[in-house]
């Protein structure tokens, strides 16, 4: 009802309505309701007449308004008896519904199209994306789908249970049937796959059409509901509604409705149109769906009939393979038949050939043993002749001698020993010395049971010549390999050499054992035996041994010309292999490996499967290639075999062996014999391939060498160690004779000075100053006798100093100045021009040397004692020339004392005020102490001149007293430490002026005039200078005539045994110059060596 107000012609009806219900009976039993009351003043509103409702003065009016002008088509509207309105109420459904049924229909017609719209969308996609199966058409016919399938379900229940009793030859059912049994199986499940597919996709497909044509049928319903009710609500509300609404309108307002009505209604109609348009093409799409759903279940159901086809084909072709079976099966059994007897004669026929070889090996052998003996005896005739005859020992010997030169070779050019030979590896305990020693025919290395006993790379180097011997490269002794004893000491001496070389915590070592092998027969080549690898390290080994023999392995091997040999325990598992992985990283392509499969005696009686030999020989086992693979049989396990009963045990061993009977090994893969021809083949086809570019290589770098020689040392001859050091000896030996050139007053003068400085000390302090002192005591023999105490202490005690120690001393001064003086010479020579500073440590480690070594002669000291004490005994001075020496000797040394004893002093008390003025110095309290102390000593001293060396105690207890009065309190060490300076000082300063005092008492002296005047202490010294003159005169007649000629043989001596230490020369002689020296030195003597061997190798051959 609201609604209904709302309208634009809500005002009048209200008051149409009014107007009628005074003079119309209303069929219905509604009231009238009562005016409304106010909200704002709940007052009764009054009806107004203008407006046609009620109004009230807190209520808008609405007469303002204009009402819109409805023009109704009266040829629409339905006449009706009676035009009574049934009720206030039911007038507001009417717009209600028709805003409705313009919803509902906008919904459909949005959802008709856009729904159509999907769904032909997605017909599109899914029909493009459906394989193209115009193929399956053209090839298969058409078929009925029922038909089909009940066929088809009638075959797979037909087949169900019934392949097992398909008869088929065991041979071909053991070799195909299990394939043939998954095929069916999975051809099976395809089938019941597809079957369940097509049926599910059928089930869905009619649910699909169901559920569209009930929502088509529901969709059709809803409309021509919606419809009816539209239709049903305008004869009855609308007609009323306008009626009474309209019916006092004048003509001209009734036309205008009535057109505003048929527009509506042709509106309306319009919609409706459009709304059975838009459902008549969406059933036409619903319609074009299904069709395109039949075309699809069309072509699945061609699909199916296409599988049934290929199905059939399937089992066409079983049957033919069934056929084909049973004609192989009996091929094969044919086949079968003729190899069993091949098989019968392939092994008679491998008897006999085994029996052939047999002799022929036997026949060959003989031939080698009368061969060798007629080589040793022309090798015996020709003795040193044969050299020149004899390509093949010249050949390898020559190759050697370069190999060993390479072998202490260091280029700082980075020219790579790449020189060929061959490199033995394997894992420890897997028999490379073992093959080594078959190649050798002689077992001289030292084994043991499971522990390492190759540490260092040991070369050998096999030549022909007329005795088996071995021998070391730095030594000239032959062991002779034929005999028991001589082959002991040579594993003895192996075995010394790698232990020396694994000095200082290591296990293993670089550096090369060199051996030179000879024999007749022997197959000419150079084997490096080196250190077994190994899986981890154990107690006692150092832990970096595990990597330190990888890293000479991988050396060693990537040397691209160098041939490895790889040896491979044939007794262990072949996966507990290491060796393998490090030969195939090193050699990949395996261009230059040969392996060997050792101990294939134990091999064979412990795998399970032989044919696992037949895959190493093969190279199909281990991950890496080699040029040949070798079987072969290098003992017993008993040390005490011979080479020659290991052949005949590996001889014997493959003649009844399994593998070779059987013809799984080739016989050219077995015995080490055939081993060492194909070493030695390919040693020679390697060295032929690379030795001139290897003399090229140092052609070069020699050319670097010398262009860098003659840029940096453009004036230098190229002298190497050995060079050097000669020249360095030639210039120390120079220097000797130099010292015997040293004149007699030199030699003197520095022995004398030497000698005074050595003995002064002992000559002041412990002889001069207590006979000196004693004159204080008063225990001199008499008041005018008192030079006879003095000269009695003197004697006494020089003649004590020359008993023990004045012959000594004397000796080491002497032998000081001579060192002294060599050294003064050495120095000289650095000053000249055209000094060599590069000798410079070799010259200072020889003179260190043969100086440690040289000792003076014993009787030396006897000579000198005698002579020391006459020239002491000796009181009488002679002159007034010694006189004055005598007193210029004691007056520079008191007045050296003195001195020194002034310095001590003023260190104890500190400095003086003159100091403390001008240089900013204080004194520390104790050096106050005791500057007190010293005034009080000096205060007692000049009570009593005579006073002696020491205090008494009285003495001490007087000076404390008086300092304590001071205010000083001391105690009595410091008093006796600061006494001794003190008495020092005035006690030299007496004695310097006693001295001074001596110089014109000469004339009384000799006259022997008794006076107050005492110069014993003149005498002293004249004395001791007398001493020191004959001493040094005596040594150095002993230095020049005896001492320099013994230093020089020493020197020579150890000059002598530097030059055969290279390891001294190597310290001592260094820098950039030496090396480049010695580099140029190796190159030459190399690339001489090499093109020697090339031209004896263009001029012959090793064969």
């Amino acid at each position: 009802m609201s609604g209904l107000y709302r309208g634009q012609f809500g005002p009048r009806l209200l008051k149409l309505l009014k107007s009628r219900r005074q003079g119309v009976q209303l069929s219905t039993p509604y009231k009238l309701l009562p005016a409304p009351t106010c909200r704002w003043c709940e007052t009764l509103q009054q009806s107004s007449s203008a407006t046609g409702g009620y109004s009230c003065t807190h209520s808008r009016s609405y007469s303002h308004l204009t009402p819109a002008h409805l023009t109704i088509r009266t040829s629409l509207l339905r006449t009706s008896p009676s035009t009574e309105l049934t009720s206030l109420r039911s007038l507001g459904w009417v717009p209600i519904a028709i805003r409705s049924v313009l919803k509902l229909r906008y919904l459909l017609l949005g959802g008709a199209i856009g729904g159509g719209a999907s769904i032909a969308r997605q017909y599109e996609e899914w029909k493009k994306n459906l394989p193209d199966t115009d193929w399956i058409k053209e090839m298969v016919p058409d078929l009925d789908i029922d038909k089909f399938r009940q066929g088809l379900i009638g075959f797979k229940d037909s087949m169900k249970g019934k392949v097992a009793d398909v008869k088929m030859d065991p041979k071909l059912r053991e070799a195909g049937w299990e394939k043939y049994g998954d095929f069916k199986v999975w051809f099976d499940e395809r089938l019941d796959n597809a079957i369940k597919k097509v049926e599910e996709e059928e089930a869905a497909e009619e649910k699909r059409i169901e559920m569209g044509e009930e929502q088509q049928q529901a969709l059709s319903v809803q409309i021509q509901d919606g419809m009816k009710n539209i239709r049903n609500s305008f004869p009855q509300g609308p007609k009323e509604l306008l009626a009474l609404s309209f019916a006092n309108a004048n003509t001209a307002q009734e036309e205008a409705n009535n057109k505003l009505v048929k527009e509506k209604m042709d509106l309306i109609d319009t919609h409706e149109l459009a709304i059975n348009q838009l459902m008549k093409e969406k059933i036409d799409l619903i319609d074009t769906h299904e069709l395109a759903i039949n075309q699809l279940m069309k072509e699945k159901i061609d699909l199916i009939d296409a599988n049934t086809e290929v199905i059939k084909n399937n089992e066409k072709l079983i049957e033919e393979k069934d056929k084909m079976i049973e004609k192989e099966r009996q091929r094969f059994e044919s086949e079968k038949q003729k190899n069993a007897a091949l098989n019968k004669k392939l092994d008679s026929t491998q008897e006999e050939l085994m029996k052939s070889q047999i002799k022929y090996q036997k026949e060959i052998e003989k031939l080698e043993k009368e061969n060798k003996e007629l080589r040793k005896q022309l090798l015996l005739r020709a003795g040193q002749k044969m050299s020149v005859k004899s390509i093949k020992k010249s050949l390898i010997d020559m190759y050697s001698e370069v190999l060993d030169e390479l072998s202490g070779y260091d280029s700082s050019y980075n020219t790579a020993d790449q020189l060929p030979r061959v490199v033995v590896v394997g894992d420890q305990s897997s028999g490379k010395t073992s093959v080594l020693e078959m190649v050798a025919q002689a077992r001289i290395f030292p084994r043991g049971a499971g522990e390492m006993m190759t540490r260092a790379p040991v070369k050998v180097t096999l030549s022909e010549g007329p005795y088996h011997v071995a021998q070391f490269k730095d030594s000239s002794r032959e062991f002779d390999l034929s005999k028991e004893s001589d082959l002991a000491e040579l594993r003895r001496e192996v075995e010394v050499k790698m232990m020396n070389s694994v000095k200082g915590g290591r296990t293993v070592s670089n550096e090369v054992i060199s051996m030179t092998v000879k024999g007749p027969g022997l197959q000419r080549m150079v084997l490096v035996d080196l250190p077994g690898i190994i899986s981890t390290t154990t107690v006692g080994m150092n832990p970096e041994t595990k990597e330190s023999i990888k890293t000479l392995a991988t050396q060693y091997m990537s040397n691209p010309n160098a041939i490895i040999l790889c040896i491979q325990d044939g007794s262990v598992d072949a996966e507990r292999s290491n060796v393998t992985d490090i030969v195939s990283s090193m050699d990949p392509h395996g261009k230059r490996t040969l392996f060997v499969l050792t101990k294939v005696d134990l091999a064979e009686q412990n795998l399970a499967h032989p044919d696992r030999i037949q895959k190493i020989l093969a190279g199909k086992l281990f991950p890496m290639k080699a040029l040949g693979y070798f079987a072969v049989v290098t003992g017993r396990g008993s040390k005490d075999d011979s080479i020659q009963d290991i052949k005949d045990y590996e001889e014997q061993f493959f003649q009844n062996s399994k593998i070779f009977k059987g013809g799984i090994v080739n016989s050219s893969q077995i015995t080490t014999r055939n081993l060492s021809f194909a070493v030695s083949e390919r040693f020679w086809k390697m060295v032929r391939d690379t030795v001139e570019q290897q003399a090229d290589a140092f052609k070069a770098t020699r050319f670097n060498l010398e262009t860098e020689w003659k840029n940096n040392f453009p004036r230098v001859r190229e002298l190497d160690r050995d060079e050097l050091f000669e020249k360095a000896r030639g210039e120390i030996l120079d220097e000797i004779i130099n010292l015997s050139l040293v004149s007699s007053q030199t030699w003197e003068q520095a022995i004398e000075a030497k000698l005074w400085d050595k003995v002064a000390q002992y000559a002041f302090e412990n002889i001069y100053l207590p006979a000196a002192q004693s004159h204080a005591s008063n225990r001199q023999i008499s008041t005018h006798n008192r030079t006879g105490t003095f000269n009695t202490t003197v004697d006494i005690k020089l003649k004590q100093w020359t008993e023990s120690q004045l012959p000594i001393k004397s000796v080491e001064v002497g032998w000081e100045c001579l060192q002294e003086e060599f050294h003064k010479l050495m120095e000289m020579a650095k000053k000249r021009k055209d000094h060599d500073d590069i000798f410079d440590q070799v010259k200072a480690a020889v003179v260190e040397n043969a100086v440690a070594k040289h000792k003076w002669e014993d009787k030396a000291a006897e000579v000198l004692r005698v002579i020391q004490l006459n020239t002491l005994e000796d009181r009488s001075v002679h002159d007034k020339q010694h006189w004055d020496g005598a007193i210029k000797f004691l007056a520079d040394n008191l007045t050296e004392k003195l001195e020194s004893n002034e310095a001590t002093l003023n260190e104890m008390v500190g400095p003086g005020w003159y100091s403390r003025w001008t240089q900013w110095k204080s004194c520390s309290p104790e050096q106050k102490s005791r500057a007190m102390a010293r005034v009080e000593l000096e205060k007692l001293l000049g009570s009593e001149a005579d006073h002696g060396p020491h205090l008494a105690y009285e003495e001490v207890t007087t000076v404390r007293r008086n300092l304590a009065t001071q205010g000083l309190e001391v105690d009595n060490e410091l008093i006796r430490e600061t006494w001794y300076p003190v008495f020092r000082r005035s006690f030299l300063r007496g004695a310097l002026g006693r001295c001074y005092d001596c110089r014109k008492g000469f004339w009384m002296y000799q006259q022997g005039v008794e006076t107050d005047l005492d110069c014993g202490d003149v005498v002293l010294f004249w004395r001791i200078q007398q001493m020191l003159k004959v001493t040094a005169n005596a040594l150095r007649q002993q230095v020049m005539n005896r001492e320099a000629r013994r230093l020089e043989k020493e020197i020579k001596e150890v000059l002598e045994e530097m030059s055969g230490d290279d390891e001294a020369k190597l310290r001592l002689l260094t820098g950039r110059r030496v090396m480049l020296a010695e580099e140029l030195k190796s190159v030459r003597q190399i690339q001489e060596k090499l093109e020697e061997f090339i031209k004896a190798l263009n001029e012959g051959s090793h064969e």
